[in-house]
């Protein structure tokens, strides 16, 4: 196994690109994202990392690089945040929809106005439906080891999709914590050499993101729907053997102390931490209460959610994005969605909480619930909201 050391989050990130070998980085700084990118402009410029570091005039720039270096088949390396995420927005529908592999670490942010550099999930649910592979982290392992794990699926012929990497801005990327770093050897079992399916060569001429007609527009779409439908063995089979390398055990949805449970909370990211303290402090006063991570985000594991709400009675959906004018919050919306037909169906809570950076204690998950199971919540709830 590899060294076990203490070190900030975001730093760890860039070394776990690093250890990928990519080839190309290409970003704009932008707050919580930058320690990131700077580590790896350092590890270039200090002859650590072979690769093309390219510090581009835009996060619209960052993304127009990265599809033009998928493209010619290079490992391909990106980072952003909010507002940032929202100016490359016209070229992230784009990578994903040309089936361009690459992996991008998202330090997710409140989108402004007003002005916040601080967490929530208001800039990834923006981008919920520009058809990447989607995963939430909850700690730096987790983080570690997914950029691996992205590349890994995100390169996999039978994908050939860009992968996005939640983190929550500042709870996570600016915390130290204790990582288990993969040798560079073990990366090496794990993530074979980028082999495209498809690349631009002067001595293979191909065409790239061309003009698509009414009569081919929509068969396009339907293949990339299916395409990302068809990803969820693979990451499932890139988690396994990720397992076998470092006997960490991932998956699409995972439960804490639910097996007996009447009440599920349901989270992502760096809540479900504070949740599951939520969870331990209402165990010891006799409440059946459990957890629900939901990791991976887009494709969504319908199956694995039905399994494991199916047998509740209640579950509390915390969100940490607003959804103006549609009376209920993204996640709860959908999971609502996907239990609507179900025999049974347990009573779903919708509560947002966190926004644009609010702390969230232990203490309030509590508070959120009981809120919730004493009927004070319509479709969802502003929690601790002053006024």
């Amino acid at each position: 196994m590899g060294e076990r050391v203490g070190i900030e989050v975001s730093i760890a990130a860039a070394e776990a690109a690093a250890l990928c070998d990519v080839d190309v980085v290409a970003a704009y700084p932008i707050t919580p994202q930058t320690h990131v990118v700077e580590h790896l402009s350092e590890l270039v410029a200090d002859g650590h990392l072979d690769a093309e570091f390219v510090p581009v005039e835009s996060e619209h720039s960052a993304m127009s690089v990265c599809c033009g270096s998928a493209a010619v088949g290079a490992r391909t390396f990106t980072a952003t945040a909010a507002q940032g995420l929202a100016l490359m927005a016209e070229i992230v529908f784009i990578a994903s929809s040309m089936r361009l592999p690459m992996v991008m670490f998202l330090a997710n942010r409140a989108m402004s106005a007003p002005l916040s550099i601080w967490n929530d999930h208001s800039d990834t649910m923006m981008v919920r439906d520009c058809g990447w592979i989607q995963v939430f982290c909850e700690d730096g392992q987790e983080v570690f080891d997914s950029i691996i794990h992205g590349f890994r699926v995100s390169e996999d012929p039978r994908v050939s999709l860009p992968y996005m990497l939640n983190v929550d801005g500042f709870t996570l990327t600016h915390v130290i914590e204790p990582i288990e770093f993969w040798t560079k050897e073990m990366v090496q079992q794990y993530l074979p050499p980028f082999k495209p399916l498809h690349r631009l060569h002067p001595d293979k001429v191909v065409s790239m993101g061309a003009f698509g007609m009414p009569e081919v527009y929509a068969e396009q779409r339907y293949a990339h729907e299916h395409a990302i439908l068809q990803s969820r063995p693979i990451i499932d089979q890139a988690w396994d053997e990720l397992a076998k390398i470092t006997g960490r055990k991932y998956s699409s949805v995972e439960q804490y102390k639910a097996e007996d449970a009447e009440t599920l909370i349901l989270a992502m990211g760096t809540m479900c931490g504070t949740a599951s303290l939520a969870v331990d402090k209402l165990r010891e006063e006799g409440r059946k209460v459990g957890l629900v991570k939901l990791r991976l985000w887009r494709p969504l594991p319908v199956f694995e959610l039905r399994q494991a709400l199916s047998k509740a009675k209640n579950v509390l959906v915390i969100d940490r994005a607003v959804t103006p004018g549609a009376g209920s919050a993204p996640v709860a919306s959908e999971v609502r969605s996907i239990m609507y037909h179900e025999a049974q169906r347990p009573n779903i809570y919708s509560v947002l909480a966190g926004i644009g950076g609010r702390d969230v204690t232990p203490d309030d998950v509590v508070s959120m619930l009981n809120t919730a199971l004493a009927g004070d919540v319509d479709d969802y709830h502003f929690f601790g909201v002053r006024g």
